[in-house]
């Protein structure tokens, strides 16, 4: 213990003299501002990270394993970890920086002044002087400029090293240190340290199979990672059983039970992120899983909440507002659409910091992005559809209409509009079936919008035998002018009878009027279709029928 004590303190002395201990204050930044001032900065937080190391051994608590923590954010300053996820970064900073102390404690490192950089206050010649990048001699580990970004001009560990760390350092692991080390077998101690939550001599004291590597990990680790995800999974899949005891309705309570699967799927998340990453510590090939789950756990809550948030809204819109069922229809297209661009957005969100260049992508999609766009046409169509029939509005939601071309007979291409939505209008018919239809095909129809009439065509043809006399024909001509202009809800104007001509087996006689009614109640069918108030324009509603036998 003497000895490591001489070996720390040695150490410390040597940097203080040269000059790259670091400032004591927390905020002060790394220096980056050349190859020679990186090389220093990573040597004295070799020495901060021992020290912390060494505190955190004595006295294992939250305190001490936070500052531990800090330093990693810090270290994260060192390198272009530009090709590495962002959600990762923080993780396989820590991972690069105890591999790269291990290599460069056993290769040699030129002296301070022969790496380019400041002499004293002032650089080897002005900034444009420094070499764009810099290599350790005998080795790959090199230090590049960085030319642009928000760190451009900053001198770092290049991405390539960050990559090729773990292959340096199984190159390098059976050389001998070249300079004393604060702590024997960093990476090694690295690998078997956990969280203040786990005992330290517990690990310490596993069987030599427990604590064997396995992909850069101890291979208890794996085990304690594969009982902690299935815990995780389990807890979901109960939670989900439970809120699907019921089913949703439009409910405040459905919606909060309901609400608690995407909560409790982000609660886990956030848990297993903690244990795996604070407490079990993983390392190795395991490094980015926790981050990584936590963003797509999160990922999927969030959008799944959203979904349910919008839902819950577009349900709850009719009743607090008491507007028109057109501009309920209106404000729910609305809301949706607004949900989908906010999971679009955490959907993104989440894929750029899992290391997908979705920004990218979008900004530059050229030929891809034409191939989505053909690939999307039809939803695109649809969409750009509802649009038009909201903009035009040859037909609201509530509204009795004809639409299309019919090639039966009867017009069954009729009925009232229920619901026109994003991608497609559903119509229910006089037959009370449901008809969907693609609202761009809906919005380039032939549509007779039947609720906007101010009234209603009264159209009908008498037969007469053919053994009625002129004088019984101009007295039912006459009558039925009368009992016409007799009734309160025909318009005067365009009323007429007259003598249509003569068919197979009758006079015909043709009765054209107006109702003042929008209502239209089916004779077939019994039922409503339309909006308004009015009777049914029937000849026994609006003619009594002569009390003569034509004929006789």
């Amino acid at each position: 213990m003497g000895d490591k004590k001489k070996l720390v303190i040695v150490a410390i002395l040597c940097l203080l003299i040269t000059g790259i201990a670091r400032a004591g204050h927390p905020l002060d930044p790394v220096d980056t501002s050349s190859p020679r001032a990186t090389v220093t900065s990573f040597l004295a937080l070799t020495e901060e990270a021992a020290q912390r190391y060494s505190e955190y051994r004595v006295s294992p608590s939250a305190e001490t394993q936070e500052a531990m923590w800090q330093l990693t954010h810090t270290t994260e300053r060192l390198f272009d970890l530009s090709q590495v996820a962002p959600a990762a970064r923080p993780r396989v900073a820590d991972r690069t920086f105890y591999l790269l102390w291990e290599v460069i404690a056993r290769v040699e490192l030129p002296d301070l002044a022969g790496i380019p950089g400041a002499s004293g206050d002032r650089l080897d010649g002005d900034e444009s002087s420094l070499p764009a990048r810099w290599r350790v001699s005998g080795t790959g580990i090199t230090i590049v400029r960085v030319e642009e970004g928000p760190r451009a001009g900053e001198f770092l560990f290049s991405s390539d090293t960050v990559q090729q760390a773990p292959r340096f350092y199984e190159t390098t692991r059976d050389l001998p240190y070249l300079r004393p080390m604060p702590i024997e077998n960093v990476y090694r101690s690295n690998q078997l340290l956990t969280g203040w939550l786990i005992p330290m001599r517990g690990v310490e004291a596993l069987p030599d199979w427990a604590n064997t590597p396995v992909f850069g990990q101890v291979l208890w680790k794996w085990f304690a990672l594969a009982l902690l995800f299935g815990l995780a999974f389990a807890a979901v899949i109960v939670v989900l059983r439970w809120v699907k005891r019921k089913p949703r309705d439009a409910s405040l309570q459905s919606y909060l039970r309901y609400s608690i699967a995407p909560a409790t799927i982000s609660g886990s998340a956030i848990v297993v992120q903690f244990l795996a990453a604070r407490q079990i510590n993983v390392t190795g090939a395991a490094t980015e899983m926790p981050e990584f789950v936590l963003e797509i756990a999160n990922g999927i809550a969030g959008i799944w909440f959203i979904w349910l948030t919008a839902r819950r809204i577009a349900e709850i819109v009719s009743p607090r507002t008491g507007a028109a069922l057109r501009d309920v229809s209106l404000m729910r297209v609305v809301i949706q659409s607004v949900g989908i661009v906010a999971m679009l957005v955490v959907a993104f969100r989440v894929a750029h910091n899992l290391g997908i260049p979705v920004y990218g992508l979008v900004a530059g999609a050229g030929v891809g992005g034409l191939g989505i766009a053909l690939a999307a046409r039809s939803s695109l169509e649809n969409f750009l559809g509802t649009l038009n029939l909201y903009a035009d509005r040859p037909v609201r939601v509530g509204e009795f209409c004809r639409y299309g071309e019919d090639p039966s007979s009867g017009w069954l291409r009729i009925g009232t509009v229920e619901e026109i939505g994003l991608r497609s209008t559903r119509i229910r018919g006089i037959d009370r079936t449901i008809t969907t239809i693609p609202n761009a095909e809906f919005s380039n129809m032939h549509i007779v919008n039947l609720a906007k009439r101010d009234r209603l065509m009264f159209s009908q043809t008498l037969a007469l035998r053919y053994e009625t006399t002129p004088d019984q024909l101009r007295l039912v001509l006459t009558r039925l002018r009368e009992m016409l202009i007799a009734h309160p809800r025909v318009t005067m104007a365009p009323a007429r009878v007259r003598a249509s001509g003569f068919g197979a087996f009758s006079l015909n006689v043709d009765i054209r009027a107006y109702v003042d009614s929008t209502d239209w109640v089916s004779p077939n069918h019994g039922h409503r279709q339309g909006r308004g108030h009015g009777v049914r324009p029937s000849l026994t509603n609006l003619v009594p029928q002569p009390r003569f036998r034509a004929g006789s």
